[in-house]
């Protein structure tokens, strides 16, 4: 495994600051993938290609008893034993971290062992998570973009109205929930600054926190950009993949790709592109699978005296 392009004697203060304030629990992959002593390697092999993954615990109810590698099924391939059993052939004597330690032993972990990934344990021994050094960069990465775009509020000006003209961005990241929602909050302020009554504040912000919603939950990540001026209010989401195959059912209401994990926290209804079609004037939909999605959204705000609210209130979901 290559080491982490982490030096504790090197990294600006700010890292440092982070690698000891986060802990395990905040950078571990907690929706675990797991396989029992009976089961064969070839099935666990079909579990990693399944997943894209390359590691699988082995484990008795909550408890950790062992760890197969992709390196295991390859060398049980080659050997002819692919169809034996995984307590054969899983590595037991395992190296754990602790939900509840500092990110800091986590990346002197990596450094020492050369492992691929760490199962993670809580107080009571259980198997809670797996650490691999891509969670611990991608987590440091949010918390250091996170970071520039506070200092970024804070120096830069507001953006620019002039002769009622606004324009902002807003990136957005796959399973962010903490920061969801900040697109359409922002929106919904600049638009009452600009005196827009709130019927159609409403409707922008409804088409702004779905779309927003949609990338965070079934995105790799994208950016929403939103302009007004002063007769139109315009979301215009694009995400980077992973597109999507039948743009006709995404727009039916109640369809979903969301998993069940996705669910069980409250999102995945599948009324989300529905919902923004439905308070916008303007919508329009492109998308190409493996590239990426482009959804347009638009209120004419000259027009609102011949629509009113009727989508104001239009069952959606909960913009902030």
């Amino acid at each position: 495994m290559r080491p982490l392009p982490i030096n504790p004697d090197e990294s600006p203060s700010y890292v440092l600051e982070l690698i000891y304030r986060l802990k395990i629990r905040n950078v571990m992959t907690s929706r675990l993938v797991t396989c029992r002593k009976g089961d064969t390697l070839r099935h666990v092999q079909a579990l990693m290609k399944e997943n894209a993954i390359t590691g699988v615990p082995v484990v008795e109810g909550p408890r950790l008893v062992g760890l197969l590698s992709v390196d295991d099924i390859i060398r049980a391939l080659d050997g002819g034993y692919i169809d034996e059993k995984a307590e054969r052939w899983m590595t037991r004597n395992l190296i754990v971290l602790e939900d509840d330690m500092p990110l800091s032993f986590g990346i002197s972990y990596m450094e020492k062992y050369r492992f691929g990934r760490f199962p993670v344990l809580n107080r009571n021994k259980e198997l809670v998570g797996i650490v691999t050094s891509r969670d611990i960069i991608v987590a440091l990465l949010v918390e250091i973009n996170g970071e520039m775009e506070r200092l970024e509020r804070e120096v830069l000006p507001r953006p620019e109205s002039a002769a009622g003209r606004s324009r902002r961005e807003f990136s957005t990241r796959r399973f962010d929930f903490e920061n969801a929602g900040r697109a359409s909050s922002e929106i919904k302020r600049m638009l009452k600054e600009q005196g827009v009554e709130p019927g159609l504040i409403r409707r922008v912000a409804v088409a702004a926190y779905e779309l927003e919603m949609n990338q965070v939950v079934h995105s790799v990540g994208g950016r929403i950009t939103f302009t007004f001026d002063g007769e139109r209010a315009e979301v215009l989401a694009v995400d980077m993949g992973p597109g999507i195959p039948d743009v006709e059912a995404a727009m039916r209401e109640g369809f979903s790709t969301a998993t069940e994990w996705i669910r069980s926290l409250g999102f995945g209804a599948g009324m989300g592109l529905p919902n923004a079609r439905r308070v916008a004037d303007d919508f329009s939909i492109e998308s190409e699978p493996g590239v990426g999605t482009t959804v347009r959204a638009a209120v004419r705000l000259k027009a609102a005296a011949a629509r009113g609210d009727r989508d104001a209130h239009s069952g959606s979901s909960r913009p902030s």
